[in-house]
């Protein structure tokens, strides 16, 4: 193969392991906002809260770590149990911040 196929396969891999980061951050920072309500989840949803953390921070995954998609989905999988738990318990969950400057505004989205 020639360098600038080298080249290119290298640029799309990076851009695709930054991708992968910002989406794991972006759960992650989903995940922490639903760490105030833990309260209200009892022993189930710290354990799914934690866990996530540790397996999302452990150099020890399933795919190689610059490849965030085994870790997006356990904060995804935590994420969605979390909040599954939280409605069953009829807590009102946080908006994120997008929607709330809309909505303070008076802006429909």
């Amino acid at each position: 193969m020639s360098r600038e196929t080298w080249i290119l396969i290298a640029v799309v891999g990076a851009v695709f392991c930054l991708l992968t980061l910002w989406g794991a951050i972006k759960l992650g920072k989903r995940l922490f906002v639903t760490k105030r309500l833990l309260d209200q989840v009892g022993a189930g949803g710290r354990w799914a809260f934690y866990g996530a953390l540790i397996y999302t921070f452990l150099p020890v995954d399933l795919l190689p770590d610059p490849i965030y998609l085994d870790d997006m989905g356990v904060l995804a999988a935590a994420l969605v149990y979390l909040t599954s738990q939280l409605r069953k318990r009829g807590v009102k969950l946080p908006l994120p911040r997008s929607r709330q400057a809309g909505s303070e505004r008076g802006v429909r989205r």
